[in-house]
């Protein structure tokens, strides 16, 4: 089972890999690499092109849980959205870095970054920032100020970030998005927007000749993992989780 669905409304796991040169746009290499990636996932069948020119290939979204793969002009992006388990994502995010060399011509040198990233939605008609500040606290030095008599939380967006390694090759970043802006708070009442929290573990610049990206990968996801079950989940997770049911 997935340990982290519970958690949220809506749960999804990311993979992209950043290039440092642009990646083929011919129709022959894109359409190659998304239909190995369809005898894969048979279910992988709509296909289109965003104005930017991106290129998508996913599954339907009815059921609420659905896969997608994305190629744009320097990134190679994949998604798991409300997986069964943690494998089923990352067994798509580990075929797609084992495709990207050789059909994509992405080569170990080529790699500015690559990240993991889970993704947690909640759906809460109400103010975001001030749920947020409420359900995972406010910097000692703004408490007194949000604590004035009438005022209203507008705006917090916190976001942390840190080195898990002492080169500062690989980062942590855990940010939050409140979606309630200042016309909102004007208003009778608050629309069904979701308040979304994004965990994610990147590395950064080329792979070494005894690295890939799937070995990169799983490293990532273990680093995750970790960070997860020590820390994110009882100390922001279910805290904000808490917070909505006694709303």
């Amino acid at each position: 089972m997935n340990p982290y669905g519970s958690l949220s409304d809506d749960f999804y796991a990311n993979v992209t890999l950043q290039t440092e040169m642009d990646l083929p746009t011919g129709r022959d290499s894109v359409l190659h690499f998304f239909e190995q990636m369809q005898r894969r996932f048979p279910k992988l069948q709509h296909f289109y092109q965003r104005e930017r020119g991106e290129f998508i290939l996913e599954e339907e979204k009815e059921h609420g849980a659905y896969r997608w793969v994305a190629v744009e002009s320097r990134r190679v992006s994949s998604g798991v959205v409300n997986p069964n388990t943690l494998d089923e994502a990352m067994e798509q995010h580990r075929e797609v870095l084992e495709m990207a060399p050789y059909m994509l011509s992405v080569s170990r040198l080529d790699c500015e970054a690559i990240s993991l990233m889970y993704g947690f939605d909640y759906a809460y008609r109400g103010n975001h920032n001030q749920l947020l500040a409420d359900a995972i606290g406010l910097p000692m030095g703004f408490e007194a100020i949000s604590q004035r008599t009438g005022s209203q939380i507008m705006a917090y967006e916190p976001m942390v970030q840190i080195s898990l390694d002492d080169v500062f090759r690989t980062h942590a970043r855990i940010n939050f998005e409140p979606r309630v802006g200042s016309s909102q708070h004007r208003g009778p009442e608050f629309s069904d927007e979701l308040l979304s929290v994004y965990v994610t573990v990147r590395r950064f610049d080329s792979l070494g000749p005894d690295e890939s990206f799937v070995e990169e990968l799983q490293r990532l996801e273990k680093l995750t993992r970790e960070l997860m079950d020590d820390y994110i989940v009882e100390h922001i997770l279910k805290p904000l989780q808490n917070s909505i049911a006694i709303r």
